[in-house]
């Protein structure tokens, strides 16, 4: 059982690297700003499921073929790349919303939840990171170390829903009254377009 007190400080770090800017939370802010509380949401749920997948990754030591295997590095980093291009690209070709349109216009849960996993999955860092991270809490005599990882795990994920729940309804609520004007919004689309374009470039020269 890992001690409590390596519990708070982990879960204090974990909460500090939430809130410093980065492309997760950048996304969830951009994404509640232009559609909604809702859409940041469920965004941030993919988000979170993905980072599950890296927790089990590190756990049970897939992530170090990312660290070991430039090939494996550099796929999945251009994946990442071309679907933050994809993202940018939409952005930029928005059209303004209409206030008065249907509930029913608004993209699916499902979809929204997919975005979010493929955004965090198709990361490489997040993975390294978490191999990285995660063992430095992790001692042998504190039993199953794959257990205390899956733990730990669970630990970022729910400082992450914390702040980037923040983050979204925030974001979201400031939305609100900018989507009453079309010159806001398509000034919201290019800002966000501007942010995932950036990203991509960031990610497409990042190294191990």
């Amino acid at each position: 059982m890992i001690p409590v007190e390596t519990i708070g400080v982990f879960f204090a770090i974990s909460t500090m690297m939430a809130m410093a800017p980065g492309p997760d939370n950048i996304f969830v802010l951009t994404q509640s700003a232009i559609h909604g509380r809702r859409t940041g949401l469920l965004v941030l749920l993919g988000l979170c499921t993905g980072l599950m997948f890296h927790t089990a990754m590190v756990a049970f030591g897939v992530a170090a073929i990312f660290q070991q295997s430039e090939l494996a590095f550099n796929l999945l980093k251009a994946v990442g790349a071309i679907y933050l291009c994809w993202l940018a690209w939409q952005a930029f070709t928005a059209q303004p919303a209409d206030i008065n349109a249907a509930p029913a216009a608004e993209r699916s849960a499902k979809a929204l939840y997919l975005r979010g996993i493929v955004m965090n999955l198709t990361n490489p860092k997040v993975a390294i990171f978490f191999l990285a991270f995660l063992p430095q809490f992790a001692k042998p005599e504190n039993g199953s170390l794959a257990l205390q990882i899956m733990m730990l795990g669970v630990l970022v994920i729910i400082s992450t829903l914390m702040v980037f729940s923040a983050i979204a309804w925030g974001a979201g609520k400031i939305g609100n009254y900018l989507k009453r004007s079309v010159a806001a919004q398509k000034v919201l689309n290019r800002v966000a377009g501007t942010v995932f374009g950036a990203l991509a470039i960031k990610l497409a020269l990042a190294d191990r």
